[in-house]
């Protein structure tokens, strides 16, 4: 029997069949930039990002792996409840036992190991400009199994490991966002404002118990709705992947990589948790939630064991990486990933993320964007 109610809230896009796709899509859609013009305009907005990146944050671009050896421990299992599985394959010709390596779904806990691996100091990070492959995303407007996205790692303190520290970066991610949006305006001025809403100047941040306190009878993915409609078009969640009050996390955030389990506020009289969370925007062309970034500070060697220990994956103590936070042989640090297509849906205001990036869809989706003057690239 399927999950229902909010269980079956926990992971996932929200949406599992075409006819709920074709219901939530606009049927009075006119893209503002044609298809050259939307090229033109996501190139400059994504050099705009990574350099605002870089000044905002001190951060390096470097080179991130497409391929993973599957025994390393570093690839993303994304959720931890073991429903999105990397693509497994062998590799090298001639080898007398081939490599057992897997397709990357997140260079997240690679990005902690890379800040090592190319020498970086205190205060010092990377970026890559990452492609992974997401082989059990249902496929629909806002999910593709192509994957474009910016993780950045940064090399922090001990001391830095608080709700204070967090916040300061988010902002710095915002801004960066913000001016991206102002590149684009100043490039196509019919961007701006009209029929559907530009960016809010300022970013508010909720956390996730406070969002179960309002809504305390809606699954995660309404309670997101209704704070963006209710509060702000723009929120960071903090504390995704810790119990709520309710039993259940917000999300089904994996165990090894953000922090999800230290203390990090009290409101009300309540003690509530996480040192990480997500930027959910309003997308005034779909009228829905739209993610897009996934950001924390990372787990340390004792909150990489409790977290475990909660989720059931001790045996994950076994894998290098994980032995890696264990001995103290990579630094405490933050890290996030933006997603590139979801930016530029957004800032372009574009209805579907095939109008950005090529990939594959499925023909069902196809037949439903034809009609509705969606056309998706191929």
């Amino acid at each position: 029997m399927g999950k229902t109610g909010k269980e079956a809230d926990l992971a996932g896009p929200g949406i599992s069949t075409y006819p709920e796709v074709d219901k939530v899509l606009p049927s009075d859609y006119v893209p503002i930039l044609n298809p050259k013009e939307t090229q033109i305009a996501l190139a400059e907005v994504k050099k705009t990002i990574e350099d605002g990146l870089c000044r905002e944050l001190n951060l390096i671009r470097v080179e991130s792996p497409l391929i993973m050896d599957r025994d390393s421990g570093m690839n993303d299992y994304l959720d931890r409840d073991g429903s999105r599985t990397p693509i497994d394959f062998q590799c090298g010709l001639g080898l007398d036992k081939r490599i057992d390596a897997q397709v990357v779904q997140a260079a997240t806990k690679w990005k902690r190991f890379a800040l090592k691996q190319f020498g970086l100091d205190l205060y010092e990070g990377l970026y890559t400009d990452m492609r992974a492959v997401r082989k059990d995303y249902f496929l629909d407007h806002d999910h593709s199994s192509y994957v474009d996205q910016w993780d950045w790692e940064k090399v922090i303190k001990p001391e830095d490991r608080n709700l204070d520290y967090l916040v300061m970066v988010v902002k710095k991610l915002w801004k960066v966002i913000k001016e991206a949006e102002a590149k684009a305006h100043e490039m196509y001025p019919k961007l701006k404002g009209g029929k559907y809403n530009d960016l809010p100047e300022e970013l508010t941040f909720i956390h996730a118990e406070e969002m179960l306190d309002r809504y305390p009878n809606l699954p995660r993915k309404q309670r997101e709705t209704k704070i963006l409609q209710d509060l702000s078009e723009a929120v960071f969640i903090i504390g995704i992947g810790h119990m709520l009050d309710d039993g259940y996390p917000h999300e089904m955030r994996a165990a090894d990589y953000d922090d999800w389990c230290t203390p990090s506020i009290v409101k009300n009289g309540k003690q509530m948790y996480g040192l990480n969370g997500d930027i959910l925007v309003w997308h005034p062309v779909t009228k829905r939630r739209h993610e897009l970034t996934s950001m924390g500070i990372r787990v340390t060697k004792e909150t990489l064991v409790q977290q475990l220990k909660e989720t059931g994956q001790l045996d994950y103590l076994e894998l290098p990486y994980h032995k890696m936070i264990m001995n103290d042989e990579i630094p405490q640090s933050i890290g996030g990933g933006i997603g590139q297509s979801r930016i530029y849906a957004r800032l372009l205001k574009k209805v579907h993320l095939g109008e950005c990036s090529v990939t594959v869809w499925p023909q069902a989706l196809k037949d439903i964007c034809e009609p509705k003057n969606i056309r998706v690239l191929e």
